[in-house]
């Protein structure tokens, strides 16, 4: 079904190689700057709440083009170029996906037994997010230049066309922002009204009076039908779609069912699944015969996928390796090239930073990593260990993030799976040498940060990847998008990385109920503080004791954070956002909000199950085996891999979108290039449906900041019915097959005459 795809030597920009204009202007810099912030911090507020973000590129671009406008009107400004906004959405995109990174691995520190201090996450979350950028620049002309139709970057090529639309107008505008208010007109009555479910779902099996299950067991069928996720899938086609909807398969339906099917006699959990009363029904929640298909994936499913992603990840890199060194000694020609006062034939359009300021800049900032104490690497021969994984782990999942990016788009990509990989490669690596939480309590410390540099890497990569994409087909200069993209990660990381310590203490309250009997062992080195709510009247100072897992020091003491008076006494227990244990304080009055984001959780369980010695191999294995079956078959594994571990409803969504794309292409009967355009009207509506949803997506999370009696009248859905209805369950079937419709109509038209442009 796939198509061929065109060369790259037929690429056009919008702008010309030999056209310059106003690009990496002060405005446009601070705009980006100030809009990374902004999403950056509320990005984190919004994953910590509710479990997610959404991808800010497309929606800064549309900001940047109205807000210019705006100005511009108003004051009689020049009018922003294309290359200007492009600079905007560049600089502003580094917030989100530095903010991903840093929100489901620092809390972890909490878990683990660790103060979130102010050295750990704001280092962590500055070089990290440099380091992702430092990284990818070596890969763009291997992914975006040589690969140009290969990978289609969905959002980033989105994010082109809203730019081009605002520049041209004419038809592309038109047919953009088409898909741009569908889309928002449906996100909107199904996320803020709730007038159907976001994502119905339903069990292959039924549950008889006696408890047995009859069917696939372990199995359901599900759908997240949002018109972003269509879009996506329209973008990357059939093939990869294909390939993903196989990894959906062969998780949801082979090795669920199998998990169900051969452990529902089992009358004790299954490691890892831990035992888990519910408190309504009385059930052993760790049984799998009592889990469904939403228990199976946690407590199974993920751990095989992400052993399938670091393994596809892996082979993926090698097969690549060709096209990185070819990447890398064209680099190196340029900088010999600037020497002697020659330059590329592609003129500005190629010219990226220096492989030197790469090369320096990237082992700079690890040392700097080394060099902060409270991190856990040192100066010694763990510290250049912990350094060498940064950089060889950063190098490969910056590289599979740059092509998963180009192949599913940003919001699709698994980077929690790749952070899984890292945490498990780390923590062998220490293993195997001996390094265990019994000998040494510091080494999860040393294995979440380098796991927490190699994630924000990795995210922040994989979206300078999608601008850079962005910026290719528009006609960019990389160099001044990745000049624009160091300066908004480094801005934003810095706010992010303090937004992370207010919200963590702002959801802190401290409990003197249910205190361990006795005197706890005070380290001379307890950092000292102050009770916060509800005891603010208090105005001692305590030390901080954290009582880890199996702590030696402190047997029989519950893990926690403890404040202690000056005989050993706890006076207070610390009940943290990120693992709330009581819903009220001790006045009686509702504790603070806690987090939703579960990564933390799960990442803090794999650090201690493995320097623990208690993690069940087995199901990673399983999902390396997996991927190297694959590969055996002549499958790519990589795009299956990530079907495996994402959810089902996301697949399926972006499988339909390429199910259309293919019947489109078919009825319409074109050619190869004309298939391919990336100015056909079902690309440009498509376009439109991720700008759409992404952008009303995020407006709706800022619903959170709303008073709770303002988000109870916009739900207009509770007076229709349960959104787990049958009745919300078929109208989201039904609205979501109304944009399919749509998009498969508009994508048999064949491509209109260029637009001239204004």
């Amino acid at each position: 079904m796939a198509v061929a795809a065109r060369p790259a030597a037929e690429h056009k920009p919008y702008v010309p190689a030999d056209v310059t204009m106003p690009e990496l202007t002060w405005s446009a810099v601070l705009l980006g700057t100030l809009l990374g912030i902004v999403f950056g911090a509320s990005s984190l507020y919004l994953l910590l709440k509710v479990g997610m973000t959404v991808s800010a590129s497309v929606p800064i671009a549309v900001l940047s083009i109205t807000l210019f406008r705006m100005f511009s009107s108003s004051f009689g400004f020049r009018r922003a170029t294309i290359l200007e906004n492009n600079v905007v959405q560049t600089a502003g995109s580094a917030g989100e996906s530095i903010a991903f990174g840093v929100g489901v691995t620092m809390p972890a520190l909490l878990l683990l037994g660790f103060e979130m201090e102010i050295s750990r996450v704001i280092t962590v979350s500055v070089l990290g997010g440099l380091l992702g950028i430092l990284m990818m620049i070596p890969l763009r002309r291997a992914f975006i230049v040589k690969q140009h139709g290969l990978l289609p970057y969905p959002e980033g090529t989105a994010c082109a066309e809203v730019l081009v639309a605002g520049e041209k107008g004419g038809m592309t505008a038109r047919m953009v922002f088409l898909g741009f208010g569908i889309a928002a007109l449906h996100k909107f009555l199904a996320s803020a009204l709730k007038l159907w479910s976001e994502e119905p779902k339903t069990n292959l099996y039924t549950v008889g009076s006696d408890g047995a299950k009859q069917g696939l067991k372990g199995a359901g069928l599900q759908g997240e039908f949002s018109p972003e996720l269509l879009g996506v899938g329209f973008l990357i086609g059939p093939r990869i779609s294909c390939l993903m909807m196989a990894g959906a398969f062969l998780s949801y339906y082979v090795a669920g069912p199998m998990i169900a099917t051969f452990g529902e006699r089992l009358n004790e959990p299954m490691s890892p699944a831990v035992s888990k009363i519910d408190p309504q029904t009385g059930q052993d929640m760790g049984l799998i015969r009592n889990m469904g298909p939403g228990e199976i994936k946690a407590n199974y499913l993920r751990y095989i996928g992400a052993g399938a992603v670091a393994a596809g990840g892996i082979i993926s890199m090698l097969h690549a390796l060709p096209l990185i060194f070819s990447s890398i000694l064209s680099g190196m020609r340029d900088l010999r090239a600037s020497r002697a006062g020659g330059g590329r034939n592609g003129g500005r359009v190629e010219r990226d930073l220096s492989m030197k300021v790469v090369l320096f800049g990237s082992l700079g900032l690890v040392f700097v990593l080394m060099c902060v104490p409270s991190l856990g690497l040192g100066l010694g021969i763990w510290g250049l260990l912990g350094a060498a994984m940064i950089l060889l782990f950063g190098f490969l999942f910056v590289t599979v993030s740059s092509r998963l990016t180009g192949e599913v788009g940003s919001s699709s990509n698994p980077i929690s799976g790749m952070t899984i990989a890292t945490l498990i490669l780390t923590c062998t690596v220490f293993l195997l040498l001996g390094r265990t939480m019994d000998q040494d309590p510091m080494v999860p410390l040393t294995t979440l940060m380098v796991a927490a540099v190699v994630c924000i890497a990795s995210s922040n990569g994989g979206t300078t990847s999608q601008d850079l994409k962005t910026g290719y087909l528009v006609g960019a200069t990389p160099f001044k998008q990745q000049v624009a993209i160091l300066i908004g990660a480094l801005t934003s990381a810095l706010v992010i990385g303090l937004t992370m310590l207010v919200l963590n203490a702002a959801g802190t309250h401290y409990t003197a109920r249910n205190l361990p009997k006795g005197k706890l062992n005070v380290p001379a080195d307890a950092p000292v503080e102050r009770a916060g709510k509800p005891y603010e009247d208090d105005d001692k100072s305590y030390r901080v004791v954290h009582v880890r897992k199996n702590d030696q020091d402190n047997p029989g003491v519950k893990p926690g954070r403890y404040l202690v008076n000056s005989e050993g006494s706890v006076s207070y227990r610390a009940d943290l956002p990120i693992k709330r244990e009581a819903a009220t304080m001790d006045t009686g009055k509702e504790a603070p909000k806690g987090f939703d984001a579960p990564q933390p959780e799960l990442f803090s369980s794999i650090i201690e199950g493995i320097l623990g010695g208690t993690l069940e191999w087995g199901l990673v294995v399983l999902g390396v085996l997996i991927a190297v079956t694959l590969e055996l078959a002549g499958v790519r594994s990589l795009p299956v891999a990530v079907g495996m571990y994402i959810s089902l409803g996301t697949t399926t969504a972006i499988f339909f979108g390429g199910l259309l794309r293919w019947g489109a292409d078919r009825l319409r009967g074109g050619s190869a290039s004309e298939t391919e355009t990336e100015t056909s009207p079902g690309v440009l509506l498509a376009s439109g449906f991720i700008a759409g949803g992404t952008l009303m997506g995020l407006t709706i999370l800022f619903f959170a900041f709303l008073p709770d009696e303002v988000n109870d009248l916009l739900n207009l859905g509770k007076h229709l019915w349960p959104l787990t209805s049958i009745g919300a369950q078929i109208a989201s079937v039904i609205t979501f097959m109304v944009l399919a419709v749509i998009l498969f109509l508009i994508g048999m038209r064949r491509s209109p005459a260029p637009d001239k442009q204004e």
